[in-house]
């Protein structure tokens, strides 16, 4: 499939969203010297003003607060996760040692596999090293030579690099649209697949999963759900949205999840069949020749699973921040998309004003996400917050102040 791509962002118009790729067509007026075309698209992208840099993120006693991490339930430093993970590294050693094949299984990642899957409703569950490598392994596995991929327009990147990498055709639909999504299901006619997200992550807003779910049952494909923003956040108790949806434990829906938002951790899984949980293990290369997960971020996972078990009030209490940031924006007269799960964004009217902003935020204190092309779909910056469940009113209110006093006028 042939690709259009911005000269300096990469932004492709298939097989899914605006990429973060350097653009393919770069090399063409290239220097001869091995990396000197690299110099001009550093001058683009500083033009551009779209220049990414990396900033250490201080310490909790800092006193900066976080709405940029993806920290939803407020567990990443709750201290029976933090134990979790320490206790499973004095048990089990600093990393894995090797691939889930050889070395890199412990009874800790079976456990996990396992209360993942009761938790979620599913049958079985297979823990991978990142949410990304668990996206890479679930699409490129289960769209073989000859499938059709539909793939919605706002997918995450993880979500469009596996369609790349399948041997499968994909065909990118607009963006929550079942009925475009029945119309190339009706023109393709052999095995398919439907590959979206169930939250999005730039503007927060949910998939229609129940239609695409019955639109997919129509023509026999099967559904790969990124549930990534949805574990924790919706669902009874934080199950996530597909069992909200009423899918859990479905034989033709498969779930994809990272452990690195609500459960406080890293690392990532896919939930479903059996069947198709004991082929990943035999055809998933991210599975099969990457290293496990680390012993500490299993250990940490599956603390915060149970905690979360306890305390299912903290999924609607996140939902409830969600919601009054939402409100309190808007009251300020500033373009808030209202959110479906933990995700609010706040548009900017350029990237430069969105990285000015997100700084001037940071210089009061408020760490803030700054969403520009080419990672947001639509071409539109915006400042992106995440709403936690341990986050007070004073918080909301303070935070609120700072990102309306700072705002672009």
């Amino acid at each position: 499939m042939s690709t259009n791509r911005h000269p300096v962002t990469g932004a492709s118009t298939a097989p899914g969203r605006a990429s973060d790729d350097a653009s393919d067509d770069a090399l063409g007026d290239a220097p001869r010297t091995a990396f000197g075309w690299l110099d001009e698209q550093a001058r683009l992208r500083a033009d551009a003003g779209l220049v990414r840099t990396l900033r250490p993120r201080p310490a909790a006693a800092d006193g900066l607060l976080d709405l940029a991490g993806n920290d939803y339930l407020g567990l990443t430093r709750h201290p029976e996760v933090t134990e979790g993970a320490a206790a499973a590294a004095r048990r089990w050693g600093g990393g894995a040692t090797g691939s889930r094949l050889v070395t890199g299984s412990t009874e800790l990642h079976a456990e996990l596999e396992r209360e993942l899957a009761d938790f979620c409703g599913a049958e079985a569950a297979l823990v991978f090293s990142s949410g990304y490598a668990a996206n890479l392994a679930a699409v490129t596995a289960l769209a073989p030579h000859g499938s059709l991929i539909v793939s919605d327009a706002g997918n995450h990147a993880s979500l469009i690099d596996g369609c790349r990498l399948a041997r499968g055709t994909t065909q990118v639909v607009p963006h929550a649209d079942p009925e475009a999504v029945r119309k190339t299901l009706d023109a393709h006619g052999g095995h398919a697949v439907l590959v979206s997200d169930s939250v999005f992550s730039v503007d927060g807003d949910m998939a229609p999963l129940a239609e695409l779910a019955a639109v997919c049952r129509g023509f026999g494909a099967g559904l790969i759900v990124d549930d990534a923003h949805g574990l924790g956040v919706l669902g009874d108790g934080g199950r996530g949205a597909p069992y909200a949806a009423g899918l859990a434990g479905a034989d033709d829906t498969v779930v994809t999840l990272t452990l690195s938002k609500s459960l406080g951790s890293q690392g990532g899984a896919v939930l479903g069949p059996a069947r198709v949980i004991e082929h990943l293990v035999n055809a998933a290369r991210t599975f099969i020749f990457d290293t496990g997960l680390a012993p500490a971020a299993a250990g940490a996972a599956l603390a915060a699973l149970r905690l979360l078990r306890r305390e299912p009030g903290r999924a609607a209490r996140a939902r409830e921040v969600a919601a009054e940031l939402h409100r309190r924006l808007t009251a300020e007269g500033l373009s808030a998309v209202r959110p479906d799960a933990a995700v609010v964004s706040v548009r900017a009217p350029s990237p430069e004003r969105a990285v000015r902003w997100a700084a001037d935020c940071r210089a009061e204190g408020l760490a803030v996400g700054c969403f520009r092309p080419p990672s947001v779909p639509d071409g539109i910056s915006r400042l992106r917050l995440t709403a936690r469940a341990d986050l007070t009113d004073a918080q909301i209110a303070g935070a609120v102040r700072v990102i309306s006093r700072n705002a672009p006028r």
